[in-house]
């Protein structure tokens, strides 16, 4: 018997917190339960995931340009090579695998600008290897949500297809698939992969304390390309007008991020209100941003892994949903009430939300800590089951692969 080969694929190490996060929930099961296991990643950051997470990593891309515009002949063309050149590499690297994890992210949907030939292209290959070469491909507490491209839905039904394990962060993604056509009969639901990772104690500041106020680069989904700039420009000043309220009213404001590309927004709050008040985190990690939320009053963000961190530390968090994913996971900790659209934010009603979800913040704090230990048993029995199906304890890793 030889130690099992297990690959972690996904865009990890690539400024994405949520994404990063999911990567640590899932090494943090495979040390507990697999301490024996070899673990390395094909991902979008290979030298972060190195770095931070101490286990070897491969490239995602062969083509460096992937995700910048090509408008020139020669970047054009080095795309168009990459795809071939990666459909070679993913299928190498699989068969190096026993099992190959993707980790929670929202790798079946598309609520943000997605190309079909990105990252579904690349989730494509790496299923459609894993069915070929007989390696176990998980997808993991994955995201999913209706999609209306054509190619993009093509690439991510027959990825789904072709995975030989799926589960799912809530029962919308769930849906999607099995709307998309995709057999889920005996696919499972279980929380966000984040809410496995400890939480820091709850800050004993001095009341009132800091407001988290989690913003994002937000242009709105794939389907809203053309009023894209409408749509942030209606996002960025509602939420000026938000944190301009909070400063007026003398409370300290903290900004989060979840993402590198954040930092412009972030700029653009800070500038506009220049307030000693103001400050913005350097969060690097779900675990910093858990610090952070930790010993906030309270949470208003926009991205979904701000909102689990928020909600993680049982902290009373106010939602700016842009997505339905949103609106489930705020649902499903009994916060539903408190969501607010992030397309038309309006900065009056969302600033009387605010002070009823502080008046019920004891309340809310109590419910929170119920929601967090159902959590945390369903996802030990994610993990459980995961262990029966992927590393079944009679079967012995094989040494040798046949190539079909």
């Amino acid at each position: 018997m030889t130690a099992v080969r297990v690959g972690l694929f996904g865009l990890l190490g690539s400024g994405n917190l949520g994404n990063d996060g999911s990567l640590e929930a899932v090494l943090g099961y495979l040390r507990r339960a697999h301490p024996e296991a070899v673990v390395d990643a094909l991902c979008g950051g290979p030298e972060t995931v190195t770095a931070r997470y101490g286990i070897p990593a491969t490239r995602l891309h062969w083509y460096r340009g992937e995700y910048r515009t090509a408008s020139r002949a020669a970047a054009i063309a080095g795309k168009g090579l990459g795809k071939l050149v990666d459909a070679v590499r993913t299928a190498a690297w699989v068969r190096r695998h026993d099992v190959v994890i993707v980790p929670g992210m929202g790798v079946l949907e598309a609520t943000l600008p997605l190309r079909p030939w990105g990252f579904p292209y690349s989730l494509f290959l790496l299923c459609a290897s894993g069915r070929l070469l007989r390696t176990e491909v998980a997808l993991v507490g994955v995201g999913a949500a209706p999609i209306a491209s054509r190619p993009t839905r093509f690439l991510v039904r027959w990825s789904a297809r072709l995975a030989a394990h799926r589960s799912y962060r809530d029962t919308l993604s769930r849906d999607a698939m099995r709307a998309m056509g995709v057999d889920t009969a005996r696919d499972e639901v279980h929380p966000d992969l984040a809410f496995a990772l400890p939480a820091p104690p709850a800050g004993e500041g001095r009341r009132p304390g800091p407001v988290c106020v989690g913003v994002m680069d937000f242009h709105g989904g794939d389907d809203d390309r053309d009023r894209a700039g409408e749509i942030h420009r209606r996002y960025l000043d509602g939420t000026i007008r938000f944190v301009r309220a909070l400063v007026g009213d003398g409370r300290p404001v903290r900004l989060l991020t979840g993402d590198a590309c954040d930092t412009a927004v972030v700029e653009a709050v800070l500038h506009a209100v220049d307030s000693p008040l103001l400050t913005a985190a350097e969060a690097t990690s779900l675990a910093g941003l858990m610090r952070e939320t930790a010993a906030a009053d309270a949470v208003v963000a926009t991205r979904y892994h701000n909102l689990v961190c928020a909600l993680r530390t049982g902290t009373p968090t106010l939602a700016l949903s842009y997505a339905a994913k949103s609106d489930a996971l705020m649902a499903g900790m009994g916060l539903a009430a408190y969501r607010h659209p992030a397309r038309e934010i309006d900065a009056d009603r969302l600033l009387e939300q605010f002070r009823e979800l502080e008046k019920r913040s004891a309340e809310l704090r109590q419910t929170l800590a119920e929601r967090n230990r159902d959590a945390a048993a369903r996802l030990d029995r994610q993990f459980s089951a995961l262990t029966a199906t992927l590393f079944p304890a009679t079967e012995p890793a094989h040494t040798v692969r046949e190539t079909p």
